[in-house]
């Protein structure tokens, strides 16, 4: 072994890396902790795996730790274990080069990145997480020796493209890890990892749960009694010895250990939330794939949980470390409110978001995490009504989004879903209840869709459902209308919109008379119908007889196979400039109101009465308000009710037509 400082070039590619390193990344540099603390924990763990056939390597007398020190004058960070270590021939071979496969294209990737945040994903990906100490330090030194030898070597370098491999002074196994920091990062206003609680703080957040402990020097004296400072034999201030790691997960103990209290702090550390958590459900999955999970519903949505693009996710570790605060992928979308914990032993520390979603591992846990979800919503709505209602009632929306989303899901799903209906005005129904309580002649699920309770429940295409004691469930969630167009049916009942189709909910005798006085009525009709038509060619497509209607005027409908308005209003809202023209509607008709009876009188006495059109305007706009939309254009509309009121003043047979007119109309 060379006994002077031998001076060595980086590879090519090694040098790239550096540079990128170096000059490139300007954010999130705390990860640099991140991977030599991982890095000293998987040292740790090769020594405890080598000592499975020889002992002696494990050293006598000596607990296996990490240490991490500062020393603020110096602007020195050290991070040291007693791990494995490594020869001088390792060193060079695995600090000296990357010296795997697929270096080029990690260095073509970095190249193109223009993220930070993907950047350092990319360099964990290809594991070389020791060179991002290289973002916080001038100077980085490694003085190793491998247990079982009595050498070490020290490898030093400061990034200009040469490193420096001498003999070191260290006489015990593991690796020492000491980086020179620059001042650029506390001149700029950036972290001081020289600070006690800037060190403790990344820890916590990304090795917390490391299985060895990380211990940290602190810097300020303890007390007495007397609350007087302890000197050392020295004459100089004393220090402690503080463990910034918790090492046992709160996941991996058994749950009888674990208080309720002891879980609401955890879900408040994670989630960063000040409120009990409203459920917390552990799971732990072996064979294949293994892993473990503490998950969360809290008790309130988030603000951003209805945004697109939102984060969400639940923590993901890899055998106790952080790989990610946020991973999407363990996570199904429509459950993106829950929180918590995953860790696994199957996917490598080091993981981008570009290959997460190839994971094989990643998708099982996807999945399983669902059905736990689920499966603990449902044991919640059997077991506590109340508190299943409350929940529902934070998160249901998003829930819903499952049936359309993740089809996989949907069983589990359907039997959750919760709905206002027409059977009390306070209580909500599952699909269940509402088929137990049909009627012996109803084959459908009826549901009309709207914006609010108040609209629906007073909208005139339900009358006829009403009057029959046919329930109807009121869905005004945006997203009920992606729902009922993936559900279709339950228990074999099809689900049917009230306001669309020609519907006839009329059975036996009954059916048969209302057949009939409609057939008579629609002869009787007929002739207005068109004369109507003509007036509203621009808006309506149709217009026709009713079997919806029996205290209002009229309503208006789609065909089975349109949008529903409240379809309609969602498209506007999310993409207005895209939105198509306002498809036409059908007008229906109440034959036996009053109204259209005093209006077909009028027209046979003059088909060509000028107040027709008015009449007409004002069926329209009746039709259009009582669903709760606006009226598209105004003007014919008041018009005609300006004057039907004028000749109600007068109490005269005037037609409406005869009031004030606009400046328009009288030019």
């Amino acid at each position: 072994m060379p006994t002077q400082p031998e001076t060595l070039q980086f590879e090519a590619e090694t040098k790239q890396l550096l540079d990128l390193m170096i000059h490139s990344l300007y954010t999130e540099k705390e990860i640099f902790l991140r991977e030599l603390v991982s890095n000293a924990s998987d040292a740790l763990d090769k020594l405890r795996f080598s000592a499975l056939t020889d002992s002696s390597l494990l050293p006598s007398g000596e607990e296996l730790q990490i240490r991490i020190d500062a020393d603020p004058d110096r602007r020195i960070l050290t991070i040291r274990d007693n791990g494995i270590g490594m020869t001088r021939e390792e060193v060079i071979s695995n600090i000296g080069s990357i010296a795997r496969s697929g270096t080029q294209e990690m260095l073509e990737e970095l190249g193109k990145s223009k993220d930070t945040k993907e950047t350092l994903e990319m360099i964990g990906r290809f594991g070389v997480g020791f060179y991002s100490a290289f973002m916080v330090a001038d100077v980085v030194e490694l003085e190793t020796q491998k247990a079982g030898t009595a050498e070490s070597t020290l490898w030093k370098s400061n990034a200009d493209g040469t490193y420096s491999v001498a003999p070191g002074e260290r006489r015990s196994q593991g690796t020492t890890v000491m980086l020179h920091l620059k001042p650029s990062d506390t001149d700029a206003g950036l972290a001081d990892y020289t600070n006690d609680w800037t060190i403790s703080s990344v820890v916590k957040r990304y090795s917390n749960y490391i299985a060895y402990p990380i211990r940290q020097r602190v810097q300020r004296p303890r007390k007495d009694e007397d609350d007087e400072a302890i000197i050392g034999p020295d004459g100089k201030t004393a220090f402690e010895d503080r463990t910034l790691n918790s090492m046992k997960p709160i996941w991996t103990r058994p749950e009888s250990d674990v208080t309720d209290k002891q879980y609401a702090e955890f879900y408040k550390h994670i989630a960063g939330d000040w409120r009990d958590p409203s459920l917390h459900l552990r799971f732990k999955a072996e064979g294949a794939s293994e892993y473990e999970s503490v998950l969360f519903i809290p008790s309130e949505a988030r603000g951003d949980l209805m945004l697109y693009g939102a984060e969400y996710g639940l923590q993901l570790y890899a055998r106790r470390v952080m790989v990610m605060d946020r991973c999407e992928e363990v996570l199904p979308q429509f459950l993106r409110f829950v929180r918590g914990v995953v860790d696994s032993s199957d996917i490598p520390l080091n993981i981008s978001r570009q290959t997460l979603q190839e994971n094989r591992h990643l998708t099982g846990i996807r999945k399983f995490v669902g059905r736990k979800v689920l499966d603990a919503l449902a044991k919640l709505q059997r077991e506590d009504a109340d508190k299943y209602r409350t929940v529902w009632g934070k998160f249901g929306s998003v829930i819903k989004e499952g049936i359309s989303t993740d089809p996989q899901h949907k069983a589990r799903i359907v039997p959750l879903l919760l709905f206002e209906s027409s059977n009390d005005p306070k209580e909500l129904t599952g699909l269940k209840d509402y088929v137990d309580r049909m009627k012996p002649d109803q084959t459908s699920i009826y549901y009309i869709t709207g914006e609010s309770r108040a609209i629906v429940a007073n909208s005139p295409v339900i009358e006829a459902f009403i009057k029959k004691e046919y329930e109807v469930l009121f869905l005004t969630d945006q997203i009920d209308e992606f729902l009922v167009d993936r559900l279709k049916d339950f228990d074999g009942k099809p689900l049917r919109s009230v306001a669309k189709g020609d519907l006839d909910i009329d059975s036996g005798d009954a059916a048969k008379a209302a057949k009939e006085e409609r057939q008579t009525q629609q002869q009787r009709l007929t002739s207005l119908f068109r004369k109507l038509e003509e007036h509203l060619e621009e808006s309506v497509k149709q217009v026709r007889l009713s079997s919806r209607l029996t205290t209002s005027p009229a309503c208006l409908t789609v065909d089975e196979d349109d949008m529903s308005p409240q379809m309609e209003r969602i498209l506007r809202t999310q993409a207005p400039d895209m939105a198509q023209p306002r498809q036409k509607r059908i007008l229906e008709i109440n034959g036996s109101h009053d109204v259209v009876r005093e209006l077909h009188r009028r027209f046979e006495r003059d088909s060509d009465d000028p107040a027709i059109a008015d009449y007409a305007e004002l069926l329209y706009g009746y039709a259009t308000l009582a669903e709760g939309t606006e009226i598209k254009n105004p003007g014919p509309f008041n018009r005609a009710l300006e004057g039907l009121m004028v000749r109600a003043a007068r109490g005269t047979g005037d037609r409406p037509g005869d009031g004030p007119q606009p400046e328009a109309a009288r030019a």
